[in-house]
């Protein structure tokens, strides 16, 4: 039966609302296809505003890959601002999707992709507008199945009440045995209703169904373990990883704005995974191995994005771009292709001791010098031996100097405060390396007008990582460091002057770290949050402190802890962890290892380089890490003369 949209009702209240343009959808690079000619369907949501969801590498990528199927049909959605859902709840207008503003009840899928758990009170607006029960037990067999991925994933513990099910890791290929199984269960007349469907999806060891497991706890709070509560599901669940890129070569057709959104450019993921081992990076730690996309690949990827979408830029992303082992030949090839017209390269995310004067020559051939940042994390050689960072004050000070003297005005440096073991001089260290960049600086560029940014960033241990075990840092003791640290750079007011400073104050911080590392009784904490009028948490203008500490001293103390339990408490080895059944390749007890290594201030070779140093990933998951050279050139190299302007 075909599903009719509720764009007509909700016409009527955009002249009401801001930015209504990002409710109309019809963007280059969308797809609509017919109801009735398609057997699975899914709402895909990046629980976070049209301008953060839409360029959103992994949403895409799925849209276009499920899309692809001729009986599958995929459309998206985003968290609406507070001023639509106070008017949609006014008009009776649910949830829609913005591709043809269908109501997501309707649909058999609602995927959530989460970067950030600060986004689940926005999953819980959106389920109340969906006319979708909050708790997964009273959902019944016309209801979605509600379906987390994306990092925050890794620990869904919080909002196992909430959500249906998890996929852990990379979802190309999750996404089709997912709607492999949908589409049989459904051609079978859905025998055995919801619990059944979820069952098969347990039954393939890689998708975790919450309501299939249960937790005990210990008189003092800890968990006891977790165990499933029927025969047939697996004890651990293991994450998915799609080994060849090339197979996968998305986005081919990216989304094209209508709307300003926070990136808008051609997003090439040139590999994933990451091995050089900072012990506060979930991302390092949960897509490892490494796994390269050819040379002849991205060229490709790129010739036809730019073609489609008539963006501007194009973006090699992953988590290091400057680590991939030909991306010097890859800069030079795209550089040259695009040589003259209005096309420029950047790299989103460069090591420090990765960039040189080729990568910078290339980047700028075109006259366009797109941001540069640096995260050198922290700001003494210590605190960086700590974190395992393996970079020093002599490697930033030569790679600013290269960008200053290749053109570059203006770079960003990104460090974080509240590090184990980080006391008041590691952070006063930062102001201090500012200044010597200036200094060294203002010598390579022969003039005073540079600049450097310093931004500063809370840090929140998260699970699978060598610091999971670690303690919070108070709020009020990251705000003090970083007074002190503004005082710091504008003791010189030569030097100051040329220096931005932004940061994050502790309190999301540590609300984060209570969602990151939580267990299920979090979960109550989110939902008295919603109930208050939590929207938008990782929005400073609309997060509230004082709301969340409300709601957990309601909430916690029922379940013999508080939040302080959740955050500043460091976590012993014997301590059953909320993910521990959750298997990311990665072995706990060199995980602990790794943070003893770390109070010692040892420093980790990286494995792409030297021999293996058994954090399980590659025998576990039966991979290994891929890096080339392919010994091949980047195609097409026939140089581009016109791009037609972007829509």
């Amino acid at each position: 039966m075909s599903v009719r949209s509720v764009f007509p009702q909700l016409e009527q209240l955009l002249p009401r609302v801001s930015k209504p343009i990002q409710y109309v959808g019809g963007e280059l690079g969308a797809v609509v296809k017919d109801w009735d000619a398609t057997t699975v369907r899914w709402a895909l949501m990046y629980p976070d505003a049209y301008e953060v969801g839409l360029p959103n590498q992994g949403v895409q990528i799925l849209y276009e890959v499920l899309n692809e199927q001729p009986d599958v049909l995929a459309e998206r959605t985003y968290a609406v601002w507070p001023d639509l859902e106070a008017l949609m709840k006014e008009h009776g207008v649910p949830q829609f999707t913005v591709d043809a503003h269908r109501p997501v009840k309707a649909f058999d899928v609602l995927g959530l992709s989460f970067a950030t758990e600060l986004g689940y009170t926005n999953m819980l607006s959106a389920l109340e507008l969906a006319g979708i029960p909050l708790d997964s037990a009273d959902r019944g067999d016309d209801d979605p199945i509600v379906l987390a991925g994306g990092h925050a994933s890794f620990n869904p513990e919080p909002i196992a009440d909430f959500i249906d099910a998890a996929v852990l890791g990379d979802g190309e290929e999750a996404v089709l045995e997912i709607t492999g199984i949908i589409r049989e269960w459904k051609a079978e007349g859905r025998p055995g209703g919801r619990d059944e469907l979820l069952l098969r999806l347990a039954r393939t060891e890689s998708i975790y169904v919450p309501r299939f497991y249960d937790v005990d706890y210990l008189p003092d709070g800890r968990i006891q373990r977790v165990v499933p509560n029927r025969p047939d599901v697996p004890f651990r669940v293991a994450k998915r990883t799609t080994m060849d890129l090339d197979a996968w070569p998305y986005p081919k057709k990216p989304l094209v704005p209508l709307a300003e959104t926070v990136h808008e450019r051609y997003a090439v993921e040139i590999f994933r995974g990451c091995t050089r081992g900072c012990r506060f990076c979930q991302a390092g730690m949960i897509t490892r191995p490494v796994r390269e996309r050819s040379i002849t690949t991205v060229g490709q990827m790129v010739k036809e994005g730019l073609e489609f979408s008539g963006f501007r830029e194009v973006g090699l992303l992953s988590l290091s771009s400057a680590d991939h082992s030909e991306i010097g030949d890859m800069c030079s090839g795209l550089a040259e292709q695009y040589e003259g017209t209005n096309v420029s390269l950047s790299l989103p995310s460069t090591r420090v001791d990765a960039f040189n004067i080729d990568l910078a020559q290339e980047l700028s051939r075109n006259g366009r010098r797109t941001g540069l940042t640096f995260a050198p994390e922290g700001g003494s050689e210590r605190i960086r031996k700590v974190i395992n960072k393996m970079v020093t004050e002599e490697d930033l000070i030569r790679t600013v100097v290269t960008a200053y003297s290749s053109g570059w005005r203006q770079v960003k440096l990104y460090f974080m405060c509240g590090l184990p073991t980080e006391t008041d001089d590691d952070v006063l260290q930062i102001g201090r390396m500012a200044h010597e960049v200036i200094k060294a600086g203002r010598i390579a560029a022969g003039t005073k007008d540079i600049r450097c940014t310093v931004s500063i960033g809370g840090f929140v241990p998260k699970p699978h990582t060598p610091f999971q075990w670690a303690p919070m840092e108070r709020p009020e003791v990251i705000d003090a460091r970083l007074k002190m640290l503004k005082e710091e750079i504008n003791s010189d007011r030569s030097l100051g002057r040329a220096i931005g400073y932004r940061y994050h104050d502790g309190e999301p911080s540590l609300i984060e770290g209570l969602l990151s590392r939580g267990d299920r009784r979090v979960g109550a904490v989110i939902r008295r949050v919603w109930e208050k009028g939590g929207r938008f948490d990782g929005w400073s203008e609309h997060f509230s402190y004082a709301r969340w500490i409300e709601s957990a001293a309601e909430v916690l103390p029922g379940f013999g802890v508080d939040l302080d339990w959740f955050t500043t408490r460091e976590r012993e080895q014997a301590e059953v962890l909320p993910w521990d059944h959750l298997d990311s390749g990665l072995d706990k007890d060199w995980l602990w290892q790794d943070w003893q290594d770390s109070m010692s201030e040892y420093e980790q070779d990286d494995c792409r380089w030297t021999p293996c140093f058994d954090c399980g990933v590659c025998p576990s998951m039966d991979t290994e890490i891929q890096i080339g050279p392919t010994g091949k050139k980047l195609l097409p190299l026939t140089p581009v003369n016109s791009l037609r302007v972007p829509v």
